[in-house]
This record gives C-alpha cells, structure tokens and sequence, in this order.
C-alpha cells in the first residue's frame, strides 16, 4: 500500500480517503493534485500489487476504474472485497465515489445491475446532460442543467440503478452516466480524473485502427483546460464532503 498526497492545512490533521486502484494505468490522474490541493490525503491500495482491500475506509472512498469487468471476480480476485467495502461505505454514509469500474462495482453492490454495453463501446471526449436533478447535489450542482465534456473509456453499462438511487447525468449512447445514493455517494461512468497522457495510454488497447485512435487523442487533449475547468470544481467538492464527514459538519 502506498501512501500519497499529504498536502493538509497547517496544524490540522488531514481527512483521508481510502483510495482502490485496479491497475498500474489506471490511477489519479488529476485527481492526485486536485485533491491534495484541496487538502484531502489519499491512502492508495493497489490489490493487483498484493495489498489487502481494508474492510472499511477511512474518512472517504474512491474506486476507480479497470479493464475488468465488474462480475469478472475470476479475473480479478479482489472484486468481491471491493464490492462487500463499498457496500458498506454507502450503508454507513461514508463519502464514496466509483468512477467507471468504481461506479459499475458500486451499482451490483448495491442491488444494481450492469451488462455488456448494448450501444457498443463508449470511448473518448462525449458530452453528457448534467440533468436538474443535480441542482442541489454537493458534487453536481455547479453543472445542473447543463451539457458538458466528460472523457469515456467503458465496454460495459449500468442498465438498471440500486433503489433509491437519483440519477443526476444522462448521455446519448447510456443513459445513467452519474447518480446518487443515499447522501454521500456518487457512482460516475465516465472519467473525471483521466489526463490526455492517460488517455492516450488507455488507448493502445482500444478496439480503433490508428487513425481512429489518433484522432480521438487529439480531441482529448485538445479540450484538456475544457475538462480541467469542469471536474476540478468536482473533485473539490468531493474532498469537501470528505472532510466535512470527518469533522461532523
């Protein structure tokens, strides 16, 4: 397990939040600076490396996404742990956020369902509707109403949410790009934290001949302030609901 982004205010101990890691190319991206900017410490397992998944987070959890799908437990034999901790950090109210895999492992743990993706894959700079739903969302409410830019990267879909879920984003190909359960936990298909450097890793596996593949790079990178402007603010409030848990406020 490694530890990462300590950046906390001076003289106060920073909230923490449980990070899941599913693969070497898939980390932070972004989110390693925002958040540590922020002043929120993200304390990393990297399971595909040997480390245990803790049975519970810490002041908060962020699962992030992977090659895997989220039945394949065969694959990855860490699936069942992280989906038995994300099932109890919604239940206890911890703030929680599944990107991608994250968000689809958040969806069966919860009483979802997710399935190959019937439209095909879904890769590259799309633009989803942030719905007004997401009005006084503590993540979302900045972009209620409107349609933003948001990287894709997924196979497979979330076709039916947990109970109580509110969804709070839509797209044109998959419908449930983002909701809520409960109070403090949000479930997001798209890729909030991906770089263009990132992306353009991503993409040597992608199912695109390399014209294709370069082209879709271009676009990522070309609206890398674009997305920058957007999900910073995103991340932000993500640490603030963090460490507001922590504090009681």
């Amino acid at each position: 397990m490694t530890q990462e982004n300590t950046t906390a205010p001076t003289g106060s101990a920073p909230a923490t939040v449980t990070v899941i890691e599913h693969e070497a190319d898939v980390g932070l991206g972004f989110f390693a600076g925002w958040l540590a900017d922020a002043g929120l410490r993200c304390e990393v397992h990297r399971p595909y490396r040997g480390d245990r998944i803790p049975e519970r987070a810490r002041d908060g959890l962020l699962v992030l996404g992977g090659s895997a799908a989220a039945w394949e437990d065969g694959k990855c034999g860490w699936l069942p742990a992280t989906r038995a901790l994300l099932a109890r950090s919604v239940a206890e109210g911890v703030p929680t956020l599944g990107i991608c895999l994250g968000a689809q492992l958040m969806t069966l743990a919860c009483g979802g369902r997710v399935e190959r993706g019937a439209a095909g894959p879904e890769i590259g700079l799309k633009e989803i509707d942030v719905l007004g739903e997401a009005a006084g969302d503590p993540l979302f409410s900045a972009l209620a109403g409107r349609r933003v830019c948001a990287v894709q990267y997924h196979y497979d879909a979330m076709t039916e949410l947990p109970q109580g879920a509110v969804r709070l984003a839509t797209g044109t190909s998959y419908p449930n790009q983002a909701y809520r359960l409960g109070e403090r936990a949000w479930a997001v298909q798209f890729h909030p934290e991906v770089t263009p450097g990132g992306f353009t890793r991503w993409m040597d596996d992608s199912p695109y001949g390399p014209g294709e593949r370069e082209k879709l790079i271009a676009q990522v990178t070309e609206a890398e302030a674009e997305l920058q402007a957007v999900w910073r603010p995103f991340a932000e409030s993500f640490a603030a609901v963090v460490a507001g848990h922590r504090t009681g406020a």
